[in-house]
């Protein structure tokens, strides 16, 4: 089982060097982050942006401009169809963020014609966290996609999380499906569809996990909040992933780690598309980008 992100970078390192195509690669974090890919053996970098900008950032940062393939874009929005075009024409394995915006961004993926969703398929978000009060690592979704899933939604979303959990050495993740309560109420949509997903699993319509749910943030990731509670459950204090029941509640409790809790390491891709997607916010840190590219490699696959 995968305890830290050192492991990942040298899982990936062992394997073919993966391909990075940064859409709008103009801001010191992302350069930094992707340059820092490339020392550590994780993948070969195309910054796609304004190269006198790209260059200025190098300097500043004394990075050798050599490093990165470089597509001279001079506006946002080309850059990010551009960065999705090469993914397409094969130049590219995954795709990253840089200071575009999550919308435009998000929108060169999902275009009809040229992006990168697959027909009939859901897009989502999954994000990694190792946070030092925990005594394992946590997988989360959606905090940066879909606002408000509804339950196909969110088996979709389970799929995802529990593939890049056995990605990451766990056979059979514990899956949280989260709500405010643990009560079954059925007024609180997030109470009834954590329901039917955990009845889906214990009848084996969803396969390779242990899901159970409604449960509260508290019981999910603390056994004493559960005994207190009188909660019996397998996941209870010792969830792998945390099914989240809207991006509100996914979002904060994200940011509410990045922010406050120094010691928290996190990652963040996009996962049903063509291709992984880094999708880390505009402030995250370089380490989170870093941490994020890695995932991705890892998760990366022939299409």
């Amino acid at each position: 089982m995968t305890t830290s992100f050192e492991e990942i970078y040298a899982r990936v390192a062992s394997m073919s060097k993966k391909r990075l195509v940064v859409a709008w690669g103009v801001d010191d974090h992302s350069i930094v982050a992707a340059a820092e890919a490339i020392k550590k053996n994780l993948v070969e970098v195309t910054l796609v942006g304004n190269q006198q900008i790209i260059k200025k950032v190098c300097d500043a940062k004394k990075i050798d401009f050599s490093i990165f393939h470089v597509v001279d874009i001079s506006d946002d929005v080309s850059a990010a169809n551009m960065a999705v075009s090469l993914i397409n024409q094969g130049e590219g394995d995954m795709l990253m963020k840089g200071l575009c915006s999550t919308d435009k961004y998000m929108r060169a993926i999902l275009n009809k014609e040229k992006g990168l969703l697959p027909p009939k398929t859901v897009l989502s978000h999954v994000s990694l966290l190792f946070h030092p009060a925990y005594h394992k690592l946590i997988l989360m979704s959606d905090i940066a996609v879909i606002p408000a899933p509804d339950l196909s939604q969110k088996i979709a979303m389970v799929g995802y999380l529990v593939d890049i959990a056995r990605k990451l050495g766990i056979e059979k993740p514990k899956v949280a499906a989260l709500a405010a309560t643990e009560q079954m109420l059925t007024g609180m949509q997030a109470c009834v569809d954590a329901a039917i997903l955990a009845k889906m699993a214990e009848r084996g319509q969803i396969r390779n996990c242990i899901l159970d749910g409604p449960l509260s943030l508290d019981i999910a990731v603390s056994k004493e909040a559960a005994k207190i509670k009188k909660v019996n459950s397998e996941v209870a204090g010792d969830a792998d992933c945390l099914l989240f029941p809207n991006i509100e509640s996914g979002n904060m409790f994200y940011k509410a780690n990045a922010i406050l809790c120094k010691d928290a390491r996190l990652a963040a891709i996009v996962t049903g598309a063509k291709a992984p997607a880094v999708l880390s916010s505009r402030g995250d840190s370089i380490d989170t980008k870093l941490n994020s590219i890695a995932l991705a490699a890892l998760m990366t696959r022939p299409f």
